[in-house]
């Protein structure tokens, strides 16, 4: 598999991907003649940025007669995100006191101080941990989102 960073690194292919992840948030593909319309670009051009997105396993196509269908699969953009949050995050090393209140203000005990052997979860930290979950795994979801969008300028 290629350098992903020598991937994304061309302006030309981050456009495409641009245009893949449009389609791929609408849940859908995209030819090549749309691509080489949308980009004003040159169809040997497109295809031959196709290609090299094809073998980084960051498009996949589906062939059919002559067309071809290409969709965006940003897993392999995952080990970018990896290697750049690690940067984003310097500088964030403010200490962070949390409280865990109920709905109407009251305070709850911390949900990370061990439980007695015969404790169980209070149902409003159970519910509150449940929310907390949900969020996190939304606000992973949007991160994740912006670093596909991420475009370097070169």
């Amino acid at each position: 598999m290629p350098d992903i960073f020598g991937v994304i690194s061309d302006a030309t292919r981050r456009d495409i991907l641009q245009v893949l992840l449009e389609r791929h948030q609408q849940d859908a593909e995209i030819s090549v003649s749309e691509i080489v319309a949308q980009l004003e670009l040159s169809q040997p051009t497109v295809s031959k940025h196709l290609k090299v997105l094809r073998e980084a396993e960051l498009v996949t196509v589906r062939e059919e007669g002559q067309h071809r269908f290409y969709t965006l699969d940003p897993e392999p953009l995952e080990m970018i995100e990896d290697f750049i949050i690690p940067f984003l995050s310097v500088g964030f090393d403010t200490e962070v006191t949390v409280e865990y209140r109920s709905e109407t203000g009251e305070l709850l005990p911390d949900p990370e101080a061990p439980l007695g052997d015969d404790e169980v979860l209070p149902e409003e930290l159970a519910t509150a941990a449940e929310n907390i979950g949900r969020a996190m795994a939304n606000a992973e979801h949007r991160v994740k989102e912006l670093v596909a969008r991420f475009r370097l300028r070169a």
